[in-house]
């Protein structure tokens, strides 16, 4: 290591304390070894201070609003603290409303059913499914995966020239997939649809907790995401971003909460007059300990410093890119290319391997949770993996036996809490997996790859 590089390690921050970090697991080949949380793209392990502050609260919680008890009131302050607290993180403007719901697919959602009638809706192939697949009820435009981001740009502009340009567009749009890790050209994007007339969503679910978000920086209409991929526990996410479509639309949900004055008609109906704010789409008991949750995780990122966040990060991706780089057989799957600015989230697959058997063995042999199948993005994987787009597959892992060509690929991804040790694990894992093979042997069992026993 040169004098230069190691300078720039000791300057980078140490990882953040989370959830689970001295866990140890068993290995089939004997022993136990401290388990490397590396599927951070599906839920991150909870932040120690985001836990620490939910378990200080938890003794007075109560429930929320019109509630006359001290803890009710207490609780209120918080839930709606907890909203300006998001609100602020996300840069929102005056006059947007933050929603909290159950997560980014709940989030988008609530966006769909909101959006008015007449409505089209242009989405990439690419999207996660909470983002490609809530549309299904408005007049949907798919388009065909890009394979840079200026073409994502120009796509998007000529599907916006040929749509109706009198009534109502919504461009939704990631902003990292969950895939390969790329970033989208969000702010690109946002200025397309706003040149044509149409509004853009944003699914942050993978952004947000590797770079800062803006609603106002980036110019978008609204942002998704949840609370588990941001180092938050429970079950929570957000919908933030302008008020009119979702003042205008019926409730997401009917019930208390949502309605400000319920009276019965003279015919024995019953007339409803529902609230304006944000309490219009978030009937029923709120999930409070989830939004003050996600407010600590909000405060504790902010806090930790996002320069120094994405400093750790891409060293963290530098070594893990680097170091497949070095096993041939390894295949990293990437749109835009191997300059492309990503997150801590690399696909990829090995030559002669089935993902599944190859998921398996970093498990069971070397402690190591990734992740593999398609991973609820189906017609991304199968562009970058060059199948049929009508090939079947799963979210899951394929009826494959171990060495049987797989359909699925493997996701590695990592975050604020991640330690090199568990990177370099990791990458030792693959080149010594692919150089010796597994030193146990496997089955499949109800569609997945589990060691023999």
């Amino acid at each position: 290591m040169s004098v230069s590089t190691a300078a720039a390690d000791q300057s980078l921050c140490t990882p953040l304390p989370v959830l689970g970090r001295d866990v140890t697991v068993p290995l089939v080949t004997g022993g136990e070894v401290t388990y490397a949380a590396l599927d951070y793209a599906a839920s991150a392990p909870a932040l120690q201070r985001v836990w620490d502050d939910v378990a200080a609260y938890a003794p007075y919680y109560g429930s929320v609003h019109r509630g006359a008890g001290y803890l009710s009131r207490l609780s209120t302050d918080l839930f709606e603290n907890a909203r300006r607290t998001v609100a602020e993180f996300l840069g929102c403007r005056a006059g947007d409303q933050v929603v909290f719901t159950r997560s980014t697919t709940d989030s988008l959602n609530l966006l769909a059913r909101a959006i008015p009638a007449g409505c089209q809706v242009f989405v990439f192939e690419t999207e996660h499914h909470a983002s490609l697949l809530p549309w299904q009820h408005a007049h949907v435009t798919y388009l065909d995966a890009p394979r840079t981001p200026g073409q994502a740009v120009e796509i998007l502009e000529r599907a916006l020239a040929g749509r109706d340009p009198y009534g109502p567009a919504l461009v939704c749009v990631t902003g990292a997939s969950n895939v390969t890790g790329e970033l989208w050209p969000v702010r690109e994007l946002a200025a397309a649809a706003h040149a044509h007339g149409a509004r853009i969503v944003l699914d942050a679910a993978q952004l947000a907790p590797h770079h800062p978000v803006s609603v106002t920086d980036l110019d978008v209409d609204w942002i998704a995401f949840s609370g588990h991929k941001l180092y938050a526990p429970f079950g929570s996410g957000v919908l933030a971003g302008r008020a009119d479509w979702l003042q205008a639309a019926e409730p997401y949900l009917a019930g208390g909460g949502a309605s400000r004055r319920v009276t019965r008609r003279e015919d024995g109906g019953v007339a409803v007059e529902w609230h304006e704010t944000a309490a219009r789409h978030e009937a029923g008991s709120p999930n409070v300990i989830g939004a003050y949750a996600i407010a600590a995780a909000c405060k504790a990122l902010t806090e930790a410093g996002w320069d120094s966040l994405v400093a750790r990060e891409q060293h963290l991706i530098d070594k893990v890119r680097a170091g497949l780089a070095e096993v041939p057989e390894v295949r990293v799957l990437s749109l835009f290319g191997d300059d492309a600015p990503r997150v801590g989230v690399l696909s990829f697959v090995v030559d002669g391997w089935n993902s599944s058997h190859f998921a398996a063995a970093l498990s069971a042999e070397y402690g190591i949770g990734v992740r593999d199948g398609l991973f609820c993005a189906h017609p991304l994987v199968r562009t970058l993996l060059g199948t049929d787009p009508q090939t079947q597959g799963e979210c899951g892992a394929p009826e494959a036996a171990p060495g049987e060509k797989s359909l699925n690929a493997i996701r590695v991804s990592f975050g604020a809490g991640t330690p090199d040790e568990h990177v370099d694990r990791f990458v030792n894992a693959v080149r010594e997996l692919v150089r010796d093979g597994a030193k146990w042997q496997y089955r499949t069992e109800e569609g997945r790859c589990v060691p023999a026993v």
